[in-house]
């Protein structure tokens, strides 16, 4: 056991009046202090924050209050631990993708701009960040409009881009198989292979060898916002730019996580197994489950159970693991979970490590630098465990965990 100093002293410094003690058996979570844009929720896999190439961290849009989406833009530095301002993105966005790039620039993608509305109109619009300046410019339009898309970096440096949804009619979205390719140095993109089934919401995991592996998400069935759990997987092959299918989730899931292993395996994580509705008249209690992706075999087989379910939670590959930390139960959606779980490979069970500070659920998340974590944004109460039923309660401050 030993104890960590949550508020943000540094050695040598005037202890912080808001500080708090949080025991840990293991590592623990330090509060940050609140990022200049702290009413901020991303209930999408690739629109939080992600780490720069210079160790920093940027957060760009998402969701503010009664879902308005936002343009603002920050970027946290992990040596003073301090939130500093950058200029507005020039598009407000949520649902989108931020993606950092090898070159040391940030891509944004895609969205949807405005308040909540139905269908959600969604952009092609994308913009690059420059670290030195802190603004953002405009560049070339995507091919297709989308939101919920997945965004991952190939080995090349390009980013892929992939499914997502769009407005079909006044009543439903249209889940996509589309995908396309960002070139940075040429700020130009292209359409690549279709992917096999359509799905927004998903994963995309890295496998070895600079293959992308496709994992579960939704696709959006009937009107209002509704969409179902697919468990199907798929793989993108770079070199021939083709999507191939590959085994199938022993459980359909949304709102999960998915990791790379050390071992080149993938490791899926909890989630929401059925129906998935903007109003949530009908939800399923969140998984428990894990599994473990062979790339050798392209199956599917259990991995360790979490203790209790979770959804909208999020989890960053360690160098012997996964750690998973927040989210919520699917089927209420009213407090952010706080515990954090370290599991290793070849482990039966989940290892206990400090709690977050802050319990929250449609947070962000990025692995730093150094091997610490972070974690901002988000819903801590929602619902009945809300002062006002109705209104979420923003979780405040970020936080950063240390091994």
């Amino acid at each position: 056991m030993r104890d960590l100093l949550a508020g943000g002293a540094g050695a040598g410094a005037e202890p912080d009046r808001h500080a708090v003690t949080v025991r840990a058996a293991g590592g623990g979570w330090t509060a940050v202090g609140e990022p200049p844009v702290p009413l901020v929720y991303w209930h999408g896999q690739y629109e939080g924050p992600v780490t720069l190439k210079d160790g920093r961290a940027l957060a760009a849009g998402g969701a503010g209050p009664l879902l308005l989406s936002l343009d603002d833009s920050a970027v946290y530095d992990p040596g003073p631990g301090t939130w500093t301002v950058t200029g507005p993105l020039l598009q407000d966005r949520r649902l989108h993708s931020l993606t950092a790039l090898r070159d040391g620039r940030a891509l944004a993608a895609g969205g949807t701009p405005g308040r909540q509305a139905f269908p959600q109109p969604t952009l092609g619009h994308a913009e690059l960040f420059d670290p030195g300046s802190g603004t953002w410019r405009a560049t070339t339009e995507m091919t297709e409009t989308r939101n919920g898309h997945s965004a991952s970096v190939l080995g090349d440096g390009r980013v892929l881009v992939a499914g997502g949804q769009r407005p079909r009619s006044l009543q439903d979205m249209l889940t996509l198989t589309t995908a396309e390719i960002f070139d940075p140095a040429r700020e130009t993109w292209m359409t690549t292979g279709a992917m096999t089934v359509a799905r927004w919401g998903h994963l995309a995991v890295p496998l070895p060898g600079g293959r992308v592996l496709a994992v579960g998400g939704l696709v959006s069935t009937k009107r209002y916002g509704a969409g179902t759990a697919v468990g199907s997987c798929e793989v993108y092959d770079p070199g021939s730019g083709t999507w191939a299918q590959t085994g199938s989730l022993g459980a359909a899931r949304a709102v999960h996580q998915a990791v790379p292993l050390p071992d080149g395996s993938v490791l899926a994580i909890g989630g929401e197994p059925g129906i998935a509705a903007d109003d949530a008249r009908l939800r399923l209690r969140s998984l428990a489950s894990t599994e473990i992706y062979d790339v050798t075999s392209g199956e599917w087989r259990p991995g360790p159970p979490l203790p209790w379910g979770r959804a909208y939670h999020r989890a960053v590959p360690t160098a012997d693991g996964a750690l998973v930390f927040g989210g919520t139960e699917s089927a209420c959606l009213d407090v952010g979970f706080a515990s954090t779980l370290r599991w290793t490979v070849g482990a039966r069970h989940w290892s206990p490590e400090g709690p977050l500070v802050t319990g929250r659920w449609a947070f962000g998340a990025t692995a730093l630098g150094d091997g610490r974590v972070l974690a901002t944004g988000g819903v801590s109460r929602a619902g009945a465990a809300a002062a006002t039923t109705g209104e979420g309660v923003p979780s405040g401050a970020a936080e950063v965990f240390t091994p």
